[in-house]
């Protein structure tokens, strides 16, 4: 049914009475049983990310694999730049058997949940000493599964609230999504040490095996998720066939040509259609929004390696602060947007990560410090929070929900493809300049990002968030 135009600042002016009770909404929000339920579903999206990328980073380095071949190892994360290819297969295909009993959406996130258990085992098993190659072959397996799984997830957040109530649901996701983060970094480093701690000392490469293992089983808070949530309203057909009240995906009279243009074609071209020549500026700010913080964090765990912090005191760290200011920045976040608007918040959100990449630098010519250690954190995991919770919820408010699955997984690829190409060469500039260095030009590399969250986010009101 067709919404109010997509205004990211249709909350920002209150009126003075209704002003307690607009917040008091906002949080009420936040204890339904969609909400909650949303943050196990972000636990399970946030869990693979950092066991290929941050987490593996540590373990190789410890494993005495040098910081260049690990910056281009991280490569392995464009695979979430390229969801989009496979993005409408996802928005259109009902799974056979498992379609019937649990709807598109879930059926898919099922299946993509049970391919990262069987991935992550995979990891588990492998040396990187002995079997780099093959490790870099099964986090490659882990990847796909788990872009696919944030295409089911998306379509399946963005289907299940209206649009007044995205920036809240992005808000409790990405808290779950931040704390799966925080358990497959600091999580993983405090079980590798404690399962270290019970074997002999030439044998930290089992220690990393039992780590691996027990983050398969976590995955099973999301599965658990997926198997006890609702089925949302899914759309039925496309803007082409609603005259008809068929689906043109599935109808035998349609030609395999027209069915290919429905499900490549017709999602973006809907998506450029409604912007027009603003869809380029618009393309652009999500694709360096987060540059800062994905080109730094390749290189944040080998960072904390050569300074000499344990993986106690790097779990100790994020697990308590780091969740405590993940929780307040996503909450702060979610509710900054309903109140000012998405695209003041996004504005914060981006000045913000970009000074928290300053602190890094400012940490990396203190010795070794965990008082200071403990600040930097907080700060940058403050910011995140803030900052992750207004861009989902401004490029959810870009899809149309015909299209939620294909056009939400372009955008997110857009987000990560260029920054995550750039941090492939962290290491190598590491290797050369030095860390001090390299975190004050990804703390600069945000700057242009201010003048196009200016400039380009505004021009997302006038068009309509079709739901």
């Amino acid at each position: 049914m067709p919404q109010q135009p997509f205004n990211s600042d249709e909350h920002s002016n209150p009126a003075p009475k209704g002003r307690l009770r607009a917040w008091a909404q906002s949080a009420k929000w936040y204890l339904s049983p969609m909400s909650l339920r949303m943050v196990a579903l972000g636990f399970s999206a946030g869990l693979p990310l950092l066991l290929v990328l941050g987490t593996l980073g540590f373990r190789l380095r410890e494993s005495g694999i040098d910081r260049t071949t690990i910056g281009f190892l991280s490569w392995v994360g464009l695979v979430y730049a390229f969801k989009w290819l496979w993005s409408p297969l996802v928005d259109s295909l009902n799974l056979p058997w498992l379609g019937a009993r649990l709807g598109k959406r879930r059926a898919w996130l099922l299946l993509s949940q049970c391919l990262l258990v069987l991935g992550l085992i995979g990891m588990a098993s492998l040396d990187p000493s002995q079997q780099l190659s093959a490790l870099v072959g099964a986090a490659l397996f882990v990847t796909l599964a788990s872009a696919t799984q944030d295409i089911a997830l998306d379509a399946f957040r963005i289907e299940s609230a209206p649009a007044e109530n995205q920036g809240a649901l992005a808000a409790m996701y990405q808290t779950g999504y931040r704390l799966g983060m925080i358990w497959a970094g600091a999580g993983a480093l405090w079980l590798a040490q404690r399962a270290q701690d019970h074997l002999s000392g030439h044998q930290a490469s089992q220690a990393w095996q039992v780590s691996y293992l027990l983050m398969a089983a976590s995955m099973g808070v999301g599965i658990l998720a997926t198997c006890l949530s609702h089925t949302p309203q899914e759309s039925a057909s496309t803007p082409d066939s609603a005259d008809q009240n068929t689906n043109p995906i599935i109808t035998v009279k349609t030609t395999w040509l027209e069915r290919c243009e429905r499900l490549l074609i017709a999602p973006f071209k809907d998506f450029f259609a409604r912007f027009g020549w603003r869809a380029l500026l618009i393309l652009l700010l999500i694709s360096t929004y987060r540059i800062s913080d994905i080109v730094m964090g390749v290189m944040a765990n080998p960072f904390y390696s050569d300074m000499g912090y344990s993986k106690d005191e790097i779990a100790m760290v994020s697990k308590v602060f780091g969740v405590v200011m993940t929780l307040f920045g996503a909450f702060l976040g979610g509710i900054l947007t309903q109140q000012w608007g998405v695209i003041r918040v996004l504005m914060w959100g981006a000045a913000l990560s970009a000074l928290s990449n300053l602190l890094f630098a400012w940490l990396s010519l203190l010795d070794h410090q965990v008082w200071a250690l403990v600040g930097v954190i907080c700060a940058d995991n403050l910011s995140g929070g803030i900052a992750s919770a207004a861009f989902i919820a401004f490029l959810s408010g870009l899809t149309r929900i015909e299209y939620s699955a294909s056009q939400y997984a372009l955008l997110s690829s857009l987000m990560i493809a260029a920054p995550q190409w750039l941090a492939g060469f962290s290491g190598l500039f590491v290797d050369h300049f030095g860390y001090t260095q390299f975190f004050i030009a990804t703390a600069l590399m945000g700057l242009p990002v201010l003048v196009l969250v200016a400039w380009a986010a505004p021009m997302t009101q006038t068009p309509a968030h079709t739901r």
